[in-house]
Parts: structure tokens; sequence; C-alpha cells
């Protein structure tokens, strides 16, 4: 056992700069920064995500996951342009990337859709970073990224197919998995992987399953309007042309229920405040959640998440 922290002096200095950075960068957009609370008597639904819950003498509150769903209500309630820089929790195993307690920066932009803030998070993460990026961003629908690098069209492909594919790739999958559980096997294990090492890549037009809270543009196929950010293979961000329909949102929480019965997991309590919110009007807007630790990763060249934090899982 040791009480000494995990990172080095001068990479908590680097964090604090990044910090700061991150600030300047907003205030000079009129941009407010905001704290909603760490508890709340709601959860993540999605059965992806690991929530952690604190029982107290008047119930159970859960850890969030993201600030979202209170920044929404900060939203529809009039706020206009905000953000926020978090620590967060999901109880995912610790790893090289990941640490159940983490650091967020979230933010939404009012009239703004997913292509406009793809464009602002490129610029905040150029402004941090100076010259350890290439020059020229790749941006490719998701389609794209699939046929390119996994040699499948995620939108034609049968499941069977898809799996065929992942085990031809060399991929030793245990248990089974659905449509959409390949399709993320194939881009976290083979698609990202192939990304240029000192390149920004911005992958958007996601299938409908994978909308979130996503907007769904409607077409053939129907496409959510969800973007991810990578730098290098390291995901980095996930945003949204956000979904501002209150009945269609709680169909997807009651789906996301749904799935979790099937896995054998616990109901989590709806989040009736954002539903209401949602029913008041939220502003057409576009949000994002970027992970702070990983781009202090990418900027230190680090690839193990310890070594940017003080304290890590284990010495917690």
């Amino acid at each position: 056992m040791t009480w000494k922290p995990a990172a080095a002096f001068g990479r908590l200095r680097q964090r604090a700069r990044l910090l700061a950075d991150i600030r300047d960068f907003f205030a000079c957009r009129g941009v407010l920064e905001v704290e909603t609370p760490y508890l709340s008597m709601a959860g993540a639904t999605d059965p992806a995500i690991q929530s952690l819950s604190v029982p107290l003498g008047g119930g159970r509150r859960w850890l969030h996951s993201s600030p979202e769903f209170p920044m929404k209500r900060l939203l529809a309630a009039g706020s206009g342009d905000i953000y926020q820089i978090a620590r967060v929790f999901r109880g995912e195993e610790a790893g090289r990337h990941h640490n159940p307690e983490f650091t967020l920066l979230e933010w939404y932009r009012v009239g703004l859709d997913h292509h406009a803030l793809m464009a602002e998070v490129e610029a905040l993460i150029r402004q941090v970073a100076g010259d350890r990026l290439a020059a020229d961003v790749q941006v490719l629908t998701y389609r794209e990224a699939m046929l390119r690098h996994a040699g499948v069209d995620p939108f034609q492909v049968s499941e069977m197919e898809l799996s065929r594919r992942a085990r031809s790739l060399g991929l030793d999958v245990q248990g089974s998995l659905d449509r959409d559980g390949w399709l993320d096997l194939l881009m976290s294990t083979v698609v990202c992987q192939a990304f240029p090492a000192d390149t920004l890549t911005l992958i958007h037009d996601y299938p409908a399953s994978q909308a979130a809270l996503a907007r769904v543009r409607p077409g053939e196929p129907p496409l959510a309007e969800r973007f991810e950010v990578y730098w290098g293979p390291m995901e980095l961000a996930n945003g949204f042309h956000e979904l501002g329909d209150a009945a269609e949102q709680r169909r997807r929480f009651e789906a996301d229920q749904d799935r979790r019965a099937r896995q054998g997991l616990l109901p989590i309590p709806l989040d009736e405040r954002l539903l209401k919110a949602l029913e008041a009007g939220l502003p057409g807007c576009a949000g994002v959640a970027l992970g702070v630790d990983r781009l202090l990763m990418c900027l230190g060249g680090v690839d193990d998440i310890r070594e940017v934090l003080a304290f890590d899982w284990e010495r917690a």
C-alpha cells in the first residue's frame, strides 16, 4: 500500500493549466459555467452505463454518470449557453483508459446542430493542443468509417455476417452480442484503432438504434444526429443534436428499462424532472461530453490514465 500520488507534480500542473485554458475558451465565447448536483433521485437508465448509488436516510441517491439531465433542465429554464467541469462516476472496471471516478467537460450551445458543435470541439482541442496535432482533421460518416476499416456496411449487414466478420478479424468473443453489440465491438477494437495517431477524427451520423439522447433524422436509413471525436484511436467526446421530444425521451427510457430487465439488471428511477423540463420546451441545441483525463493523456503522450490522476481508484 502506498500513500503517495500516482501522477507526477508536473502532470498535475499540466492539469491545472488545461482547466484554466478550458475556462478561458468558454469565457471568450460568453458561455456560462454552472454546477449541478452530483447526487440525484434518478439515474442513467442506459444498460451500458453502470450507475453507482448511495443509501441515505431519505432514500437512495444516484451519483451522476454525467451532468446532462440537470443541465438540460437549466436550458429549458432559459439559461442559454452553459458548460460544466464535473467529477462523474461510472462503475466500469478500472483500467488503462478508465477510472470509475473521472472528470468530464460537458457543454451545450443553443441554436447549434451537431455539425456546428463538432467544429467547436475541434477548435477547443486545437487551442489546448498547440502543435501536437496534424493540421488536417478527418471527418467521416459512421458508414464510411465502418466500410473503410472493418469492411462492412453497418446499415446493410446482418447480425450473423457481423459475427463472422468480427471473428475473421481475429476477435475472440465470449457469450452472445446483439447487432449494436457487434457494431460497437468493431468500432472500438478495429475501426478506431486504424485512425492516424496525431490526427483528430470526427465520426457522425450513427445508426438510429444508437441514438441515445440524440435526434433521429428521417430517411432511408434514418440517422442519429450524433458524433464522436477521437485523437488517434482514443475516444475523447460524444455529442448530440439534442432530442427535445418528451414522449420520445420517455419511450427510450422505458426501452432501456426493458433491456435492463432482459440482462438481469435492476431498474433505475426515471428522471421525471427532466421529462417535465422537456415538456416545457428544450430550446434547439447541441451538447457534448468530453473526457478531460483522456485529453490530458493525449496532451502528455501517456497511455495510462493513472499517470494523470493525483489518486487513482486503487489509491483513493
